[in-house]
């Protein structure tokens, strides 16, 4: 009997984090913790794809900050740093105005609605960034995700010849090494794609697999996606032209992001903008309530003209009830004329 994998009945909000989620860049506890220079550290990766081109070959911006982290590590100025170092980090990432509540009250959204209750419309949060995956997973928000995708790196690396070893050996101490997982500004797409496809959820499952659109776990007009800027155009594109929604946010006291924002609104890559509040009074928390109960209504309509569709009418009598004959007649009786 053929059947659908997902009854896509739920909603995605998909956040970017950086100046979106929090005023400063998360790693600014890290550089905190190692007494490192924020500002100078940035300085010196946003020129290091010049520099090393002067010698002849080429680094991709993406990955730049990630080596640059590694060479501090290796130059002893941030001797010891591991994944366990970068989860305590997170600890001190310090949010906007009402989050991490809000991830709770956006879930609640959907249970405000008889209907929505009925069709168990459901709201899950998703995290794509091109910071540090155990920062995120270290901070206060992490417990209100159902997901994250960011940067990874390796401690310890396996060694050349380590297929050939019965026993791998043990470090007592760990240092990260290698970059394990890059996630950029195009990458992001990729993961807006695998919550599209539910390959989180069911392994079985290929991002790059081929799937009709009912079989998609979480289709691409039930997303919203929320990010702070043009790095996010690639991810706006996606999920806009998929018929899902777009949200950027500014921080309030920097007049240049709101007109970024707006400059993404005129343009075409956004549906709205707003600060990066997310109280309960805020014009951004009351856009993203009203959009995704506009999803909503529209899974509770796309289901129940499924519904109807598919549910033939019951069989009746073919006998007149005597109310129906004394319809017919009075239907079939010749009517008065007016007088005006």
């Amino acid at each position: 009997m053929a059947t659908t994998l997902f009854t896509q009945n739920t909603i995605a909000c998909i956040w970017d984090f950086d100046k979106t989620l929090i005023p400063e860049y998360m790693q600014s506890p890290l550089f905190r913790r190692y007494g490192i220079d924020e500002a100078g550290f940035w300085e010196e990766t946003n020129k290091l794809a010049g520099h090393y081109l002067k010698r002849g070959y080429h680094l991709s911006p993406e990955i730049a900050y990630l080596n640059h982290l590694l060479t501090y590590v290796l130059s002893g100025q941030m001797a010891g740093l591991n994944n366990a170092i970068l989860f305590e980090c997170g600890a001190d990432i310090k949010f906007y105005p009402g989050l991490p509540a809000f991830f709770d009250q956006a879930k609640a959204f959907v249970r405000e609605k008889t209907e929505y209750v009925k069709h168990e419309i459901s709201v899950e949060h998703y995290i794509v960034s091109t910071g540090i995956a155990p920062m995120v997973r270290g901070s206060a928000i992490a417990k209100h995700v159902d997901g994250i995708w960011a940067c990874e790196f390796v401690e310890n690396p396996l060694q050349p010849g380590f297929l050939k070893q019965k026993e791998l050996s043990i470090e007592a101490t760990s240092e990260i090494a290698q970059i394990g997982m890059v996630i950029d500004n195009t990458t992001k797409t990729r993961a807006i794609f695998e919550i599209n496809k539910g390959t989180n959820k069911n392994a079985a499952i290929d991002v790059n697999s081929k799937m009709a659109t009912e079989d998609r776990r979480i289709p691409v007009q039930n997303m919203i996606y929320i990010a702070d800027g043009p790095s996010d155009v690639p991810s706006f594109s996606v999920v806009k032209n998929g018929g899902g929604r777009t949200y950027a946010v500014y921080n309030p006291e920097k007049p240049a992001e709101f007109e970024q924002n707006d400059r993404l609104l005129q343009s075409g890559r956004i549906h709205g903008y707003g600060p990066a509040d997310y109280r309960p009074e805020s014009s951004t928390a009351r856009w993203l309530r009203l959009h995704l109960h506009q999803i909503c209504d529209r899974i509770v309509a796309d289901r129940e003209a499924a519904v109807a569709s598919k549910a033939s009418k019951p069989p009746r009598h073919l006998n007149s009830t005597p109310e129906e004959e004394a319809a017919k007649r009075i239907a079939k009786a010749p009517k008065q004329a007016s007088l005006f």
